[in-house]
C-alpha cells in the first residue's frame, strides 16, 4: 500500500544515478568529550567532523536525511551510500553525514585518543549523545527546527540509527536500518551462525566449491602436522613474505585466509565494488572458479584468497600479520586507528564472539569464545566485556514498543541472521533482499541490480513518504 502511495505522488524515479552529485560541504562541530560526567575533562570539547549536501533541500522546510556514522572515515561512507542522495532528491531533503567519535578525523584526544584511559570515552551511549546534541545545534544554526530528521545507517551504523529512534524519538522521526545485526550484538544470537552463512553462500554458488575449501584446509592441516617442513611448504604455496615458524603463525594464517572469504561474502555485489577492497562483480563466484581451476586444493585456496588481498595484482608476497590483525571481532577489525577503535568496542559492549568448527561450516577449528575474548580484552585494554549492556540499555530483542523503522537485510549477507527479519508491527517492518549482500540497498542504482533491491529501495522511500506526510499534516493542521 505504501509503495502505491509513493508512486502516486511521483516520488520514485527508478534507475537514475546520482554519483555526480556527491559533492559535500565539510564542517567541524565543537562536541563535548564526555556527556555524562560533569567533573570529567571539564568543559573540554573535540572537533567532530560532518559533511552535508543541500543541492535539493527546501531550506527551512524540507527534511534532513541523517546518515549515522559508523566504524570508518565519514567521507568513505558518503561515497558508498548513494541511496541517501537519491532519497534526498525525491523529498527535497538535505543529506547529512556525521562521523562517529574515535573514527576518521573525529578523534577526541588527537593521536593520543587510543592511549591509556583516553579510549574509555568510546561507547555507544557517548556516540548517540554526540549525534543528538549535534542535530539539535545543526537545526538551530540552519533555522531548521521544524525540519523532520530521518536516520539512515548500514551495519553498525544501522544499529545506531535504530537506537537513535529508540532513544530520541523527539529528534528522529524514522529510521532506515540496513543490514543491522541488532540481535547479534546484544548477545541474543550466536555469532557462529555468521560463518555458517558464509559457507552457504559459497555452497549455493557451486556445491563443489565448499568441498574444495574443506579439502584445501585439510591439506594445510596435514602439512602443519609435519612441523617445520610442512610450514615451509605452506609458506611457499601461499607466497608468504615471512616463514611460518610456529603453531601460532599457522593459526594466524588460517584466520587470515578465513577473513578473505568473510569479506568477499559480505561484498558479493552484482558489479565491481571498492567498499572494503577492490573486487569484481560476483566475487564469490570468482573465488569458486579459482578454487575449481587449480591443480591442487591448496593452490586454489591461495588464488581465491588473493582475490581479496591482491586485487590489484601488484603484491609479490603476502604479509599475513600486516594484512590481518587478530582482534575481538572474529570477522575482522581492519587496519589502523579505525581498527583499534572497533576492537575496543568489541571488547566492551559489542558482542561478536563466534567460532568455526569445520562441521557446520567449511572452515578450520578456530574458536573465539567468551573466555578467549575476556583474556584478550583484559590483556589488550585492561577491560572485560559487558555482555548484557546492549541487551539492557537498548532493549535486546524486545523492540516492539518502537515505531517508524524499516529493517532491510540481504539473504547473501552473513550478518542477516543477527538482524530483524520479520515485521514486528505495522510501523516496525522488515524486508528481505533476494540476492543482496551487505546493505546493497544503500548503494546507488546500478543496471545490474536485482529486482529485489529495486523493490526494497522503493519500499523504503514509500515508508519515508508516509512518515513525512504524517509529520507535515500534524505540523500544518
Amino acid at each position: 500500500m505504501y509503495i502505491l502511495y509513493a508512486l502516486t505522488l511521483g516520488l520514485l524515479l527508478i534507475g537514475q544515478s546520482y554519483a555526480e552529485d556527491y559533492d559535500y560541504v565539510e564542517g567541524y562541530f565543537d562536541q563535548k568529550i564526555d556527556h555524562f560526567n560533569f567533573l570529567s575533562n571539564g568543559n573540554q570539547t573535540y572537533k567532530q567532523r560532518y559533511l552535508f549536501n543541500a543541492t535539493w533541500w527546501d531550506v527551512g522546510r524540507g527534511p534532513i536525511f541523517f546518515y549515522v556514522g559508523n566504524e570508518g572515515d565519514i567521507v568513505g561512507l558518503l561515497k558508498n551510500n548513494g541511496f541517501i542522495f537519491k532519497a534526498a532528491k525525491h523529498f527535497n531533503a538535505l543529506a547529512l553525514f556525521v562521523e562517529h567519535r574515535y573514527y576518521g578525523k573525529s578523534l577526541p584526544f588527537g593521536n593520543d585518543s587510543f592511549k591509556g584511559e583516553n579510549i574509555g570515552l568510546l561507547s555507544v551511549n557517548q556516540a548517540l549523545s554526540d549525534y543528538a546534541f549535534f542535530l539539535r545545534r545543526f537545526q538551530e544554526t540552519h533555522k531548521a527546527e521544524k525540519c523532520p530528521i530521518i536516520a539512515f545507517g548500514g551495519s553498525y551504523g544501522g544499529i545506531l540509527a535504530a537506537y537513535m529512534r529508540f532513544k530520541y524519538p523527539n529528534i528522529i522521526l524514522g529510521t532506515i536500518a540496513a543490514s543491522a545485526p541488532l540481535y547479534q550484538v546484544a548477545g541474543k544470537v550466536s555469532g557462529d551462525i555468521f560463518f555458517q552463512v558464509v559457507t552457504k553462500d559459497f555452497h549455493d554458488i557451486l556445491p563443489q566449491c565448499e568441498a574444495q575449501v574443506r579439502s584445501a584446509f585439510s591439506q594445510l592441516d596435514k602439512w602443519a602436522a609435519m612441523g617445520q617442513a610442512g610450514y615451509s611448504e605452506i609458506a611457499r604455496t601461499f607466497r608468504l613474505c615471512k616463514p611460518l615458524n610456529s603453531a601460532q603463525d599457522y593459526e594466524h594464517l588460517l584466520r587470515w585466509a578465513r577473513n578473505a572469504f568473510v569479506s568477499v561474502a559480505m561484498m558479493d555485489y552484482p558489479y565491481p565494488a571498492s567498499a572494503m577492497g577492490n573486487l569484481p562483480a560476483f566475487p564469490v563466484k570468482v573465488m569458486c572458479n579459482r578454487l575449481q581451476s587449480a591443480a591442487r586444493p591448496a593452490d586454489g585456496l591461495c588464488q581465491a584468497v588473493a582475490l581479496y588481498y591482491n586485487a590489484s595484482e601488484t603484491v609479490n608476497c603476502f604479509d599475513i600479520y600486516q594484512e590481518y590483525i587478530y582482534c575481538a571481532d572474529p570477522t575482522g577489525c581492519g587496519l589502523g586507528f579505525d581498527a583499534t577503535a572497533w576492537d575496543y568496542q568489541a571488547c566492551t559492549e559489542i558482542n561478536l564472539e563466534g567460532s568455526t568448527s569445520g562441521t557446520v561450516d567449511m572452515f578450520p577449528v578456530l574458536p573465539f569464545n567468551a573466555q578467549m575474548r575476556d583474556e584478550y580484552c583484559y590483556k589488550t585494554y585492561k577491560v572485560l566485556p559487558r555482555r548484557n549492556y546492549l541487551d539492557v540499555q537498548y532493549w535486546g530483542a524486545d523492540i516492539s514498543s518502537a515505531s517508524n523503522i524499516v529493517f532491510s537485510n540481504g539473504n547473501l549477507d552473513p550478518w542477516a541472521p543477527g538482524g530483524v527479519l520479520k515485521n514486528i508491527s505495522d510501523s516496525l517492518v522488515a524486508i528481505m533482499i533476494d540476492g543482496g549482500a551487505h546493505h546493497l540497498d544503500f548503494k546507488e542504482d546500478h543496471p545490474n541490480d536485482p529486482a529485489s533491491v529495486r523493490f526494497a529501495r522503493d519500499f523504503e522511500l514509500a515508508n519515508i513518504g508516509k512518515w513525512l506526510q504524517e509529520y507535515y499534516e500534524k505540523l500544518y493542521q
